[in-house]
């Protein structure tokens, strides 16, 4: 049986048997048009889910802490390209939040992101409120060793134990699945894997390319906290990052070099910089010495600009800026 949490916007139990049923020519032709169910209750998902597994139908999951720009939008239509159906959760998780972070602050606007959602399109929204995430009681955190050890981990105690919680349990929510992340939270990316793979989920882990504005600043929720001033200047990240892309190409191998490198450039625009990392892309630990030949690098900085914090990331080697 639906209940009332499915029938947000108008949507009832008609409106999540035709999202199950998107392979008509009549409903695919509708899809862009309507706005995706949106589910609070995390059984109840879980059910309609597992009948259009029943039926064959695969499913691709995006999870967010809403404040959606045209990066979650594109990881939305890898994964309308990649399943029959798509959940996107929304779910500003507090576990994740250290104290003096933003979490009362963090953007929420339901209905904006439910209307961006309904472009691309998806075809279920996952807001539960938190005391069906973490009820009275919940005693169990998920550590992943050693990936959070460098990097965002020392700066953000805690933050990586939230993180990989929520999204075990959000894998647990909507089951077996194909789950889409951005790039542009490599270290996160890639706990998530480690996490997955551990605990033998029936999840597919797929990483994205990091979605960029057009003068290159990696696209984050956190950019609309910028002052135009502070925009501006957010530009160094992506400069001193391609500043490592360049001396790579040409042959050093380095990594305190290319370090120094990133720093130097990251002072032409940010206040403060937290970390700079050049180093293992799959263990996310420095090389002892030069990067061994053939081998790629993980460059990856976290700086502020005014009291925002923005991190980005590439893969020296494959990827370019």
């Amino acid at each position: 049986m639906i209940s009332t949490s499915l029938m947000v916007y108008g949507l009832g139990r008609r409106a999540g048997r035709e999202v199950g049923m998107q392979r008509t020519g009549t409903t695919k032709k509708a899809r862009g048009t309507k706005r995706p169910v949106v589910v609070a209750e995390p059984g109840e998902l879980r059910g309609l889910l597992d009948r259009a597994r029943r039926r064959g139908r695969t499913i691709a999951l995006v999870p967010t802490m809403g404040a959606l720009h045209e990066g979650h939008l594109e990881l939305v239509r890898h994964a309308r390209s990649s399943a029959d159906m798509v959940v996107v959760s929304i779910f500003v998780n507090p576990t994740q939040f250290g104290p003096r972070e933003d979490l009362a602050r963090y953007p929420r606007d339901l209905d904006a992101d439910v209307r961006l959602l309904a472009t691309v399109p998806a075809d279920f929204v996952l807001h539960p409120p938190v005391e069906a995430v973490y009820p009275p009681g919940h005693a169990t955190t998920v550590h992943v060793a050693g990936l959070t050890d460098g990097l965002c981990g020392p700066f953000r105690p805690g933050h990586f134990d939230g993180v990989a919680t929520v999204v075990a349990k959000l894998f647990s929510m909507v089951g077996p699945c194909t789950a889409i992340f951005g790039r542009k939270d490599f270290q996160q990316l890639q706990v998530i894997r480690q996490m997955a793979a551990d605990l033998d989920l029936p999840v597919e882990v797929v990483g994205r390319p990091t979605m960029r504005e057009a003068d290159g600043l990696a696209m984050s929720s956190r950019n609309r906290y910028l002052s135009p001033e502070e925009r501006r200047r957010a530009t160094a990240v992506v400069e001193a990052l391609r500043g490592a892309v360049a001396a790579f190409r040409a042959g050093e191998r380095d990594p305190a070099n290319l370090e120094r490198g990133i720093r130097e450039r990251l002072s032409d625009g940010v206040d403060r910089t937290e970390y700079v990392f050049v180093g293992d892309p799959r263990t996310l630990k420095p090389y002892a010495g030069a990067v061994p030949a053939g081998r790629t690098a993980e460059a990856a900085v976290a700086a502020y600009v005014g009291t925002t914090r923005l991190i980005d990331n590439v893969e020296l080697g494959t990827e370019e800026l």
